[in-house]
């Protein structure tokens, strides 16, 4: 059975693949004596994000080639400005995938790496937000205490009441095992306190499961379950107020590291502008990371800490990689790759791939392109011009009377146009 809160619709079945995986982590740690939910987050996020390393290479190389291929693109479009008709259109995107092909990068391939980014980060949000509706055996935890209260008077009411403090909706909808356990996994140890002193006849199992669950949610001292800001309202000890203070600290500072490393060698082409804009946007996300992490559970701070860490080393190592290439031998590569992919579709010749490949844009004779669509435009008015007459020449024809002066001096001119042809 599934908890409420358990991600449905369109991310429902990434997010259940997730949990698969956060299960196989904590199983684990479990067997190994490391039940512990943060150290599943962490084990969790170098899987995931190894698993994206080559979407996160190939996006990391079309931004290091974006400011090499850039003059090449812009006088294509330059070129084309203001041309709208559909030859121009096809040959400057054929021209447009020739300088993709040469430096071997596929713009598409960046908006993929953040579209699976998005379909990932939204579903696993649920699953560390919800860690009981994925891995079961941290659900178990809560299982008798949960069924004890389903049973218990008064519990309805007072657990739904709790719920609008910690924001455990779902109980306010159905009242069951599922929901219940949705709450108490929520619960701060004021309310596992609350929750014992008024239910003594509980109390054995409650203290049970508190004891479990606090020693699985526990990383370093900070319950994941609550947030770095009800931690500092609390003020329990100095330690656990500076421990939550450096969650969204670390959570911006990463992030900051990670956005340098990502940019390196890949400044935006354009107004001073537009390039302070995006110093701008760079500067201001990690301060946005560190709102967010200092708001939500610990869990994710966790989360978000530990990706920005996993984004760091991928682009050190993914920068020394580009770095240490000769861009001249990188063409030649791409070039030579571009062109078996070719000749398998059957499209055309290595040679002639090579031959449209090495030209540039500045090669290409407009003026001439310019001439033939004249001499096409010219065509095309003798064409009209040729039908009009055709079809003046028809009409009068059926206006001939048979018998008629007209109908044997047309007959006349037809004979001598014949005769003049021949």
């Amino acid at each position: 059975m599934n908890l409420l809160t358990k991600s449905g619709g369109i991310l429902g079945p990434i997010a259940s693949v997730l949990g698969v995986v956060m299960t196989g982590v904590f199983a684990v740690l479990a067997a190994i004596h490391l039940p512990n939910i943060g150290l599943a987050i962490i084990l969790f996020t170098i899987i995931i994000y190894m698993f994206m390393l080559p979407l996160t290479y190939r996006q990391q190389k079309f931004s290091r080639m974006t400011p090499l291929m850039n003059p090449e693109l812009n006088e294509i479009r330059e070129k084309y400005n203001g041309k709208r008709d559909q030859v121009s259109m096809q040959r400057m995107n054929e021209e447009t995938q020739m300088v993709y092909a040469k430096y071997g990068v596929n713009p598409a391939g960046s908006c993929v790496q953040l579209i699976i980014q998005m379909l990932i980060l939204f579903p696993l949000y649920r699953v560390i937000m919800n860690i009981p509706a994925y891995v079961a055996q941290v659900r178990d935890v809560f299982s008798s205490l949960a069924s004890s209260l389903l049973t218990t008077t008064g519990a309805e009411e007072y657990l739904q009441e709790i719920a609008k403090s910690i924001q455990a909706t779902t109980i306010a909808k159905e009242f069951s095992e599922n929901t219940i356990i949705d709450t108490l996994y929520k619960f701060r140890p004021a309310n596992w306190t609350a929750l014992a002193e008024n239910f003594p006849d509980l109390s054995g199992v409650i203290k049970q499961t508190e004891t479990t669950i606090g020693r699985m949610n526990n990383f370093l001292g900070l319950n994941i379950a609550n947030t770095p800001m009800n931690i500092i309202r609390e003020h329990e000890t100095a330690w656990l107020v500076i421990g939550a203070i450096l969650v969204p600290v670390l959570a911006a500072l990463s992030q900051w590291i990670s956005i340098q490393l990502s940019m390196n060698n890949t400044q935006p082409e354009g107004t001073d502008q537009m390039a302070s804009t995006m110093n701008t946007m760079n500067n201001v996300m990690p301060l946005i990371s560190a709102f967010f992490c200092l708001t939500m559970p610990v869990g994710m701070g966790i989360y978000w800490i530990m990706s920005a860490v996993m984004r760091t080393i991928q682009m050190y190592f993914i920068n020394g990689h580009l770095d240490k290439q000769d861009v001249n031998e990188l063409l030649e590569k791409n070039m030579e790759k571009n062109k078996k992919k070719m000749e398998k579709k059957g499209g055309v010749s290595g040679s002639q791939i090579s031959q449209n490949a090495s030209i540039n844009a500045r090669n290409i004779d407009a003026e001439e392109l310019k001439k033939s669509y004249s001499r096409l435009d010219q065509a095309r008015e003798l064409s009209k011009q040729a039908g009009e007459v055709s079809a003046e020449a028809e009409q009068n024809k059926k206006n001939i009377k048979p018998g008629s002066l007209a109908e044997k001096a047309n007959m006349v001119s037809v004979y001598n146009e014949q005769h003049r042809k021949k």
